[in-house]
């Protein structure tokens, strides 16, 4: 990965988006009831002394979840999580996790809120400026709000050479970005 291995304490989370069934054009509503149903899973990870990563996932089952931990974070790392079962037997790690679901959201140095932020700073983009993100794209939304996350304190001149070096040897032409 880009930038290498995350390490030290790290938050993890899922988020789910896409738009409520209610605001919906009735063809387009799936009918699958509230919360995550037919919204894209979004994994990120926190790292309490740095940056920010997330992505789309296929899933948040515990195969899932705990691959992408893998591939993303140093084994021997604090890995902070709430209660979701995906993260049930992780190994490798030492995890900490607070139960959302009984009003627990911080013990001691466990809490995911700085993801939280991440999550809501992505949410209002989604419900301020973007107003939709398809799936095919959502990765590309996700990896802006990571870089602005990521680059808070940077000054303009970083900023922009940031951009350029992201940018250098890579192309996106308008065919490939529509189809």
């Amino acid at each position: 990965h880009r930038g290498g291995l995350f390490s030290g304490e790290i938050e993890v989370d899922e988020a789910y988006m896409g738009g409520k069934e209610a605001s919906k054009h009735a063809s387009k509503r799936k009918h699958l009831g509230r919360g995550p149903s037919g919204k894209q899973p979004v994994f990120g990870m926190h790292q309490r002394s740095g940056g920010v990563r997330a992505f789309p996932i296929d899933g948040t089952d515990r195969v899932k979840l705990q691959s992408a931990i893998v591939e993303n974070v140093k084994r021997g790392s604090t890995i902070y999580s709430d209660s979701h079962a995906g993260y049930d037997g992780l190994r490798g790690y030492s995890h900490f996790a607070v139960a959302h679901s009984v009003g627990e959201y911080v013990r001691g140095q466990a809490h995911t809120n700085g993801i939280e932020s991440f999550w809501a700073l992505l949410k209002r983009g989604y419900v301020g400026v973007y107003h939709q993100m398809s799936v095919q794209h959502l990765h590309r939304y996700v990896n802006e709000f990571a870089y602005r996350q990521n680059t808070v304190h940077s000054d303009t001149l970083a900023c922009l050479n940031g951009t350029i070096d992201g940018m250098s040897g890579r192309r996106l032409s308008y065919k490939e970005l529509t189809t």
